[in-house]
């Protein structure tokens, strides 16, 4: 079992640096166009970076497009993030273009096309033991989840769907996923701009069940 998962390892790795290389290449003139809006609409940075769980729980930045603007409250707090994103912002998560660079963290190995989502670092102390093998395989810029409702679904039966796709992968899962996420992304199926809005962080609701 563990020779055959190092080369299921080996061979998602060689699909996901191939796939991830000819998509930056074939999509370059996308990313400067969005890149150039995001620029005008927002300024600088052009790019959201932020530290992210990757394989074994190992800390990587992830980047995406920028989709919020800068702003504040009166004790210098950044507001709401519903109050922060622009229409713009909400356009690009939409439609899932702010999510291009992260085939940057793919090529680089950080992460993979299909996994778990890469959650919060501070989510770490609040998973159970059956959760925490989301973490034995690289994070995703998509997934079993995401096809089973995207964002809309419970953090119980989000975090019970990457358990389950760790202990079901094949390449050929792998590639159902990946086509069926382009046909959501068309569609802009079950799509939550601003998460917040529909459910609480996963410490805060965990917290409050402890």
């Amino acid at each position: 079992m563990t020779r055959s998962w190092g080369v299921g390892f080996m061979v998602k790795r060689m699909f996901d640096f191939a796939f991830s290389a000819l998509a930056l290449i074939v999509l370059s003139p996308v990313l400067l166009v969005v890149a150039l809006r995001v620029k005008r609409n927002l300024g600088s940075p052009i790019f959201f970076r932020q530290v992210r769980p990757g394989l074994h729980g190992r800390p990587f930045e992830m980047i995406k497009f920028r989709t919020m603007r800068d702003a504040f409250d009166a004790e210098g707090k950044p507001l709401p993030d519903s109050e922060r994103i622009t229409t713009f912002g909400r356009f690009l998560r939409s439609s899932s273009l702010d999510e291009l660079p992260e085939l940057w963290n793919v090529l680089k190995g950080d992460m993979s096309l299909v996994g778990p989502r890469p959650l919060l670092m501070e989510y770490l102390d609040f998973y159970t033991e059956e959760e925490m093998l989301r973490h034995t395989v690289r994070p995703g810029i998509t997934g079993l989840a995401q096809i089973s409702g995207r964002n809309s679904t419970s953090w119980d039966d989000r975090l019970a769907i990457d358990v389950r796709y760790v202990r079901t992968r094949t390449i050929w899962l792998d590639i159902k996923i990946i086509f069926k996420t382009i046909f959501q992304v068309f569609k802009r199926e079950g799509v939550v701009v601003v998460p917040s809005e529909l459910y609480q962080k996963l410490s805060d609701e965990r917290r409050r069940q402890v």
